[in-house]
C-alpha cells in the first residue's frame, strides 16, 4: 500500500505548487508582554505573550463571540482582512487588548423601499402588491438559479466534485450538504490533491487550542464552520507524510476514526508549514476531557465502546473495492483519543500506523524515525524483542496500549460515590517525562501493572471491565484480547448496564 518514490514526488509537487519555500520563521524572544484573557481556553484573567489578540468570530447559526489573549506564532493572522466571519487583531502594549471591540464585515442589506405618503397607496395598492409578487418570485427564481451556478462553480473549483467533507454527525449545515464519500482520490478518504489545497487555502486560523512536540493544533473557520488545523513542526514531517500517504491510500471512513478533510504545505509569511486538516471537536482529547468530567458508569462504556469500534475498525483488513488494508496504531494513548459531541470517542494520529495486506503480504512499515509514547509502551517493545516483521506484533502493543486506556477511564469513573482524580498511567512508579529505562525497569524487570481500582469489583458490569484490562496486559503479546472481542465484550457489558437500568 505504501507509494514508490516517483508518486510520492508527485504527491510533494502536488501539495507544494505554487509556494514559495523559506526556513520557518521563529517567534520573537523580545520581553513577554501582559495581556487580557478571555477565552474557554484560558488558566486566568491575563496571560503573557509577544502579542495581545482580540478575535472575534461567529460560526454558522452562532451569534458573534469575542476571544481575547496572547499570540506568539503566525504573527501573519494579525495583518488579515475582516470577513463576515472573523476578525483577528493584535496590539503590542499591556493589557491593551482589554478595552477593543471588533465588528466583523458588513454584509450588504438591500435599501428599503422608500415611504409613499397620502392617498397614492390606496390608489396603487393592488398593483403595488401584484408587482411586489412578480418581483419576490422573479427574486426567488433568481437567488436559486445563482446558488446552482455556485454550486457548480464550487464543484469545478474544486475537481468536479460536490464532496469537501465527511460529515459523521447530524446538524452539520454546509459540511453536511456538500458532503458525499463517492469522490475522493480512488481508494483513499482524501479529496484530489489540488481540491485538498484549494479548501486549505480557504481555512481562517481562529485560536490555538494545543500543543505538544509534534507541533500545534488550531481551531479554523471553513465557510463559517469550525475545523481542526495540526500544524507539524519541521521535525515531524514524516508524520504529517505518513498519514497524508495513509489517508489518501485508504478508505477510513468511520465514525470512530478522526475525520480527514485536507492536508497541504503552505507557504506563509515566508515559512514552510505542513497542515492536515480534519474534523473539529470542541470537547478535546480524551485526556483533557478525564481531568474536566466524572463520569457515570453508562457514559464510561459510551467512551470504551466507542473508542474499541475505531481500534477495530483499523485492525481488520476489509476486502473489495471498498476495502482496506489492516492497520496497526503505535501510539495508542488517551491524547490521541479525541471526544465528539455526541460523547463517542474517535481515534487520531496515524503518523506512526502500519499498514498489511494479506492478499500481497506487504508490510508496509512507512519511514518515521519518531518512536511511540514510552508511558504507553508494551513490554516486549522496551525490551526490544518484537518482530518487526510480524504484524500482528504491532496490533498487540495497541491492545496493551488499549488497556491503559481503559484504565484512565475506570479511575474516572463513580462508583457507590466513589471517584479517584485523574492520573496517567504508572503515575505512582515513574517521573512525569519517564524515560526509556525508567519505563523498562518498571514493566520488565518489576512486571508491574497499574492498580485497578477495587471499587469496580462491587460492580457486576465494571468488574468485567476490570478483568478486560487484565487481559490487555498478559506478557504473552499473543495471549492478549483482540480488539474485535474486546470491542464485542464492551458491547455486551453496556447492553447488561442498560438492561440493569431498566430493571431497577
Amino acid at each position: 500500500m505504501t507509494l514508490d518514490l516517483p508518486r510520492r514526488g508527485l504527491l510533494m509537487l502536488l501539495m507544494a505548487w505554487g509556494l514559495t519555500q523559506g526556513n520557518p520563521v521563529k517567534p520573537s524572544r523580545g520581553p513577554l508582554l501582559t495581556c487580557t484573557c478571555e477565552s474557554p481556553h484560558c488558566r486566568g484573567p491575563t496571560c503573557q505573550g509577544t502579542w495581545c489578540t482580540v478575535v472575534l468570530v461567529r460560526e454558522e447559526g452562532r451569534h458573534p463571540q469575542e476571544h481575547r489573549g496572547c499570540g506568539n506564532l503566525n504573527e501573519e493572522l494579525c495583518r488579515g482582512r475582516p470577513t463576515e466571519f472573523v476578525n483577528h487583531y493584535c496590539c503590542y502594549s499591556p493589557l491593551c487588548n482589554h478595552n477593543v471591540s471588533l465588528v466583523l464585515e458588513a454584509t450588504q442589506i438591500p435599501p428599503e423601499q422608500p415611504k409613499v405618503d397620502g392617498q397614492l397607496p390606496l390608489i396603487l395598492g393592488p398593483v403595488l402588491a401584484v408587482v411586489a409578487l412578480v418581483a419576490l418570485g422573479a427574486l426567488g427564481l433568481w437567488h436559486v438559479r445563482r446558488r446552482q451556478e455556485k454550486q457548480r462553480g464550487l464543484r469545478s473549483e474544486l475537481g468536479e466534485s460536490s464532496l469537501i467533507l465527511k460529515s459523521s454527525e447530524q446538524g452539520d449545515s454546509m459540511l453536511g450538504d456538500l458532503l458525499d464519500s463517492d469522490c475522493t482520490t480512488g481508494s483513499g478518504s482524501g479529496l484530489p490533491f489540488l481540491v485538498q489545497r484549494t479548501v486549505a487555502r480557504q481555512v481562517a486560523l481562529v485560536e490555538c487550542v494545543g500543543k505538544g512536540r509534534y507541533g500545534e493544533v488550531w481551531r479554523g473557520l471553513w465557510h463559517g464552520e469550525s475545523v481542526a488545523v495540526k500544524i507539524f513542526s519541521s521535525r515531524d514531517e514524516q508524520s504529517w507524510f505518513r498519514e497524508t500517504e495513509i489517508y489518501n491510500t485508504v478508505l477510513l471512513r468511520h465514525d470512530n476514526i478522526l475525520g480527514f478533510i485536507a492536508s497541504d504545505m503552505t507557504s506563509r509569511n515566508s515559512s514552510t508549514q505542513l497542515w492536515l486538516i480534519t474534523h473539529y471537536h470542541e470537547h478535546g482529547s480524551l485526556y483533557d476531557f478525564l481531568q474536566r468530567q466524572t463520569l457515570e458508569p453508562q457514559l464510561a462504556l459510551k467512551l470504551a465502546v466507542s473508542a474499541a469500534c475505531g481500534l477495530a475498525h483499523l485492525h481488520v483488513e476489509i476486502f473489495g473495492t471498498q476495502g482496506k488494508p489492516a492497520i496497526a496504531h503505535r501510539d495508542l494513548k488517551s491524547r490521541n483519543v479525541l471526544v465528539k459531541s455526541n460523547l463517542q470517542c474517535c481515534i487520531a494520529d496515524l503518523g506512526l500506523a502500519v499498514m498489511h495486506s494479506q492478499g500481497s503480504d506487504y508490510l508496509d512499515i512507512g519511514n518515521n524515525p519518531r518512536v511511540g509514547t514510552k508511558r504507553y509502551m508494551a513490554p516486549e517493545v522496551l525490551e526490544e524483542q518484537i518482530r518487526t516483521d510480524c504484524f500482528e506484533s504491532y496490533k498487540w502493543t495497541d491492545i496493551w496500549a488499549f488497556g491503559l486506556v481503559l484504565w484512565e477511564i475506570a479511575r474516572r469513573t463513580i462508583v457507590n460515590g466513589i471517584v479517584e482524580d485523574y492520573r496517567p498511567p504508572f503515575y505512582d512508579v515513574v517521573p512525569n517525562d519517564p524515560s526509556f529505562e525508567d519505563m523498562k525497569k518498571v514493566v520488565c524487570v518489576d512486571q508491574q501493572t497499574p492498580t485497578i481500582p477495587n471499587r469496580l469489583a462491587a460492580d457486576p458490569v465494571l468488574s468485567g471491565l476490570a478483568q478486560m484490562m487484565r487481559e490487555c496486559w498478559y506478557p504473552n503479546p499473543s495471549a492478549r484480547l483482540t480488539a474485535l472481542r474486546i470491542k464485542k465484550t464492551l458491547q455486551k457489558l453496556s447492553n447488561g448496564l442498560e438492561k440493569s437500568k431498566v430493571i431497577h
